[in-house]
């Protein structure tokens, strides 16, 4: 399995920025891995060989904290992880030790590859988010550290599945990055510090942005792939494999947002809906228009437009009663964090602005991992993550839905889109058929309320 579509500012940001474990188990208890001493060799295996994936894999094998090496590699497609592994292989030559019998291909291949590492050892999780939590249980019952691409979840059964899992490898002393890498950010955490400190006053606002056009429109299935295939090749069009693509492109705004609010919302409603479809057969739709409520009443706005030719932005803000921040902007790297004396964003100069150019965050995460691993310090952003995942599908659920939807709503929710997804081969049937119109069943708000399909 394979996240398709690499994410552009990781790659443009990696191009212009440019172990065994010693654990054992003494009588049946658990000894935490401690990779600083004599054998200090990481090795971490890639499950999920697209686009982020690979630039995942390059972030690992880049943290300058010891020697680190790739061992194997999984993937249900074949040309995903050949490319993968030729780039791979010519950017690391020394670190890279995968050979033929160590690439796996199948819906079990990430099970092949987690049994090639010891316990202690990194597998790096980057395929569409349905598969997060069997391929997690798999790598907690190995004993081995995670990192793990967002979101995490698609809906409230798998939000509180992983929650569990996350108190589970805490058990175990694991180590489990999620790549929400804003958060590692060096400029945004000097922006949270500065928040807290009364540089704005008290938040009444936050609003956030990603209009950018065209992402995740996916034509009819005139391939010869299977259906489940071709949804698993497209998984941004498909509910049950990627959470939609607003679960995709929106999770790093609405988390960085509720950071600097230090806290989730408690509900939200929302509008959206679709526009100049031609031959496009996905379930999402083209834009939503989200508003968040925090227990305190401060409201955060989210917009996102996947229409070509219209006006563009991608940026996150903050309004406080004595000014206003900039979260983000330019993608999502670099931050280039401000603040203003008041709301006027970007007219005239900033009171403060952090310095650049800013450290890679990509990159930052996968020291900080890496480093809690060596140090043997306790690191888990599993439940972080699975929030961040759960309240982006809550938006997405009340633009789909028409309906207010809280945070408890939401993470009780019984629905899950794919209940049977650990099981998958590649004969299995897609979870979602095709509706005799000869396109794949789409929301309806106002008339699907409990269900988004």
């Amino acid at each position: 399995m394979t996240e398709s579509n690499p994410n552009p500012s990781r790659r443009s940001f990696l191009r212009h920025t440019g172990a065994a474990s010693a654990a054992s188990a003494l009588a049946g208890v658990y000894v935490p891995p401690v990779h600083a001493g004599e054998q200090n060799t990481i090795k971490v295996a890639l499950v999920g060989c697209g686009g982020r994936g690979t630039g995942a894999a390059e972030n690992a094998l880049s943290v300058d904290n010891g020697p680190i090496k790739l061992v194997a590699m999984a993937d249900v497609f074949e040309d995903k992880l050949s490319n993968s592994f030729n780039y791979l292989q010519e950017k690391f030559s020394s670190q890279m030790d995968v050979p033929e019998e160590r690439k796996f291909l199948g819906f079990d291949a990430y099970q092949k590859a987690i049994d090639c590492l010891d316990p202690g050892d990194v597998v790096i999780f980057t395929t569409p988010p349905a598969f997060r939590w069997p391929m997690f249980t798999y790598a907690i019952e190995k004993g081995v550290n995670t990192f793990m691409e967002k979101p995490v979840t698609v809906d409230g059964p798998t939000t509180r599945r992983m929650i569990e899992l996350g108190e589970k490898a805490k058990e175990k002393n694991l180590k489990v990055g999620v790549g929400l890498m804003c958060r590692h950010c060096d400029a945004r955490q000097e922006l949270l510090k500065r928040i807290k400190d009364g540089a704005i006053g008290e938040i009444l606002t936050l609003r956030s942005y990603r209009q950018v056009g065209g992402g995740g429109l996916i034509g009819p299935n005139d391939s010869d792939m299977s259906e489940l295939m071709y949804q698993i090749r497209n998984f941004h069009g498909f509910m049950w494999a990627s959470g939609g693509v607003i679960m995709d492109y929106m999770i790093h705004n609405i988390d960085e947002s509720c950071w600097m609010k230090d806290a989730w919302p408690v509900e939200a409603q929302a509008n959206g809906g679709r526009l100049y479809r031609e031959d496009k057969v996905d379930q999402n739709f083209d834009h939503y228009s989200i508003e968040y409520t925090f227990a305190d009443g401060t409201k955060l706005f989210v917009y996102t437009r996947n229409v070509p030719r219209c006006r563009q932005e991608f940026a996150s803000y903050a309004h406080g009663t004595d000014g206003a921040a900039v979260i983000s902007t330019s993608m999502h790297t670099p931050a280039k964090c401000r603040i203003y004396p008041n709301q006027k964003i970007d007219q005239g100069e900033p009171l403060w602005a952090y310095p650049q150019p800013e450290p890679n965050p990509y990159q930052l995460e996968w020291d900080h991992l890496i480093a809690a691993i060596r140090e043997d310090r306790p690191y888990n952003e599993v439940k972080r993550g699975a929030e961040a995942s759960l309240v982006t599908a809550m938006g997405r659920m009340a633009a789909h839905t028409g309906r207010l939807v809280t945070f408890d709503e939401m993470l009780n929710h019984e629905h899950e889109f794919a209940p049977e997804v650990d099981s998958f081969t590649y004969d299995s049937p897609a979870p979602l058929q095709m509706a005799a119109a000869g396109i794949y069943p789409q929301p309806q708000p106002g008339r699907l309320r409990d269900r988004e399909y």
